[in-house]
């Protein structure tokens, strides 16, 4: 059976970014092992932030949506779709200033939406995106993950298990200014292993 991989990068540099290369490896290792399609979505060509008027379409019902909230709601459909149809995604994620890049933010604004990804149960919020696989690449110089300075990996286990995807694997890619070549080994011994 054909698996789809989505692939989001959201490094701000296209070349000698670590997280790019290990997410090549990473991407290049599941579509071999599961004959798959690969997607690519690169956030740093640009994203929009939801705003008021993003805000408005989305909690209109979509049969009462005027055609200005459709078009509004167009790139968000497409990352939603793009995330609806896939069984694995690989997110390749720099650490900067303690968190996550600007435009993973404004990703996670874009497809965390009520009863598309998510709903409401009178237990609480489920997640509808199940049965999905996840792995996290994790790149930073300093900042360790499992560290009182991770403020990334527990924020990124509760929003993405909020839609339904708790089956997360993490490539720890932390501490690259310490010892980059150890790091490196660490991390493609870990990417064959999958």
């Amino acid at each position: 059976m054909a698996v789809n991989i989505l692939r989001l990068d959201t490094s701000i540099r296209t070349t000698g970014s670590h997280s790019r290369a290990l997410s090549d490896k990473l991407t290049e290792h599941l579509a071999t092992i599961h004959s798959a399609k690969v997607t690519r979505r690169d956030l740093t060509n640009g994203i929009s932030l939801i705003d008021e008027q993003w805000g408005q379409a989305n909690f209109t019902a979509k049969d009462e949506r005027t055609q200005l909230q459709k078009t509004c709601l167009l790139e968000s459909d497409l990352y939603v779709e793009e995330l609806i149809n896939t069984d694995v995604i690989v997110f390749a994620l720099p650490i900067y200033n303690f968190g996550l890049p600007a435009a993973f933010k404004a990703w996670i604004d874009q497809v965390v939406r009520s009863k598309i990804t998510f709903k409401y149960t009178p237990d609480g919020p489920m997640g509808l995106l199940v049965n999905k696989k996840a792995y996290v690449i994790i790149t930073s110089g300093g900042t360790e993950l499992g560290s009182e300075l991770d403020f990334v990996s527990d924020y990124l286990r509760h929003v993405l298990g909020f839609i339904g995807i708790t089956d997360i694997t993490f490539i720890d890619s932390s501490g690259l200014g310490k010892d980059e070549d150890a790091v490196r080994a660490r991390c493609h011994a870990l990417i064959d292993t999958l």
